[in-house]
């Protein structure tokens, strides 16, 4: 089993940055893949960004591309987001994800975290 555990959401003015973690722990050892998801009030959770074990290859929704960018520290067993140039539309709860292929879809993960709230005023 792998747990994973977000931080760093809260509020912030649009324009803004936060930079999310995801700390994973448990069966760490299996070269995990990991991705960001959303979700907003009344809509479905949604694909934000993920990356690979070695951070060769990284993939971005078109709504997040050249604002937000993924990043890792396996040493660390944590993976980050950082979101620049914020907009009230990226008010969502994020989630973290971990599996063994890195995906794009809510099903090509089988680890979840709690998720941390992220809220853009305007």
């Amino acid at each position: 089993q792998v747990q994973l555990s977000e931080s760093g959401g809260g509020l912030v003015q649009a324009g803004g940055s936060l930079n999310l973690s995801c700390a994973a722990s448990g069966r760490t050892g299996s070269t995990l893949a990991m991705g960001w998801f959303r979700q907003a009030p009344g809509k479905e959770r949604e694909f934000v960004a993920a990356i690979t074990w070695s951070s060769r290859s990284t993939y971005y929704a078109n709504s997040v591309k050249g604002r937000f960018t993924i990043s890792r520290d396996n040493a660390k067993n944590t993976v980050y987001l950082q979101m620049n140039s914020l907009k009230p539309e990226d008010t969502a709860v994020y989630y973290c994800a971990a599996d063994r292929t890195v995906a794009s879809t809510i099903k090509g993960y089988d680890y979840w975290g709690q998720g941390t709230q992220v809220t853009v005023s305007s």
